[in-house]
């Protein structure tokens, strides 16, 4: 194991070393819990990375799972220590969605497809600010700001010097038209937008409204892959209380076929450009 693995990446990890070390042993996570005397749910939680693991917890579900290898048993109980550090955005204080930054941080290609806003990573901090704004009408100036910064600090692994996020970025014209914040906001929003695309590991494609139905009309979402083969892809769709994680592979490939369709639907990269550009001009009048 790398010692420069974040911490919700130590987790995932971990949780699928568990979840191999359970089914070698045939066991379901129900009769795991009622060995443990604790919920199915934190069974399942352990092994999907989405909630913290003591060490404890890796000696308790050891010795359930029999393993007398105390190398392994070692190296879980440090993988489990290691997990409980704070990444970068913890300094920022609650974040709901960090969960999703943790694999963004980590991820070495990212793919998303937007219906209604310009992708995080792609956005102004004017823009920001007032799509967050206008999302949460109720929240405190503190946290609109907090949510800010770090959507600008999340950028920096598209702007990197070395080993930059590579991102693929489909975009429904609606996102182009919405007025988010002014019309001088969204003229440097798309003027941003073109720019971000000059750079040779950022695409973007437009989908515009003449293409009619396609296989994104549902909504939102990304797909993350990672430099490591031990860490498979995974689907993010957002939502209002909660985020869906979709890790099985069979989910991976119906949404990566999804995205393919998408990207050969949506204009080529000039044509993104200069469509961008003709909406642009519209905020200049």
């Amino acid at each position: 194991m790398p010692t420069n693995v974040n911490p919700t990446v130590r987790r995932r990890r971990l949780g699928q070393e568990l979840r191999r070390l359970r089914e070698i042993k045939g066991m379901t996570a129900e009769e795991v819990a009622e060995r443990l005397l604790v919920s199915q749910s934190k069974i399942s939680r352990l092994e999907n990375g989405r909630r913290s693991i003591s060490q404890r917890d890796v000696r308790d579900l050891c010795g359930v799972y029999e393993v007398e290898d105390h190398r392994i048993v070692d190296s879980l109980m440090q993988m489990a220590k290691d997990s409980r550090q704070q990444g970068w955005w913890h300094a920022f204080g609650d974040i709901p969605y960090s969960v999703y930054i943790g694999l963004e941080t980590d991820a070495e290609s990212l793919r998303v497809y937007e219906p209604q806003i310009v992708p995080g990573l792609l956005q102004t901090r004017g823009y920001a600010e007032a799509l967050i704004n206008g999302a949460l009408p109720e929240a405190p100036s503190s946290d609109i700001e907090k949510r800010v910064n770090v959507r600008a600090r999340r950028q920096d692994r598209v702007n990197a010097p070395e080993h930059p996020l590579r991102l693929w970025a489909v975009i429904d014209e609606s996102a182009l038209r919405r007025l988010v914040g002014g019309k001088q906001v969204m003229l440097e929003q798309l003027e941003h937008l073109v720019e971000q695309s000059r750079l040779p590991h950022v695409t973007v494609q437009v989908l515009p409204f003449e293409m009619g139905a396609h296989p994104g009309i549902n909504g939102q979402y990304a797909i993350l892959e990672f430099p490591d083969a031990a860490d498979s892809s995974v689907v993010y769709i957002e939502g209002v209380t909660s985020d869906l994680y979709l890790e099985k592979a069979n989910d991976v490939q119906r949404y990566s076929v999804m995205y393919e369709h998408l990207r050969a639907q949506a204009l080529n990269v000039e044509q993104t450009r200069h469509f961008i550009g003709e909406i642009a001009k519209s905020y200049t009048r």
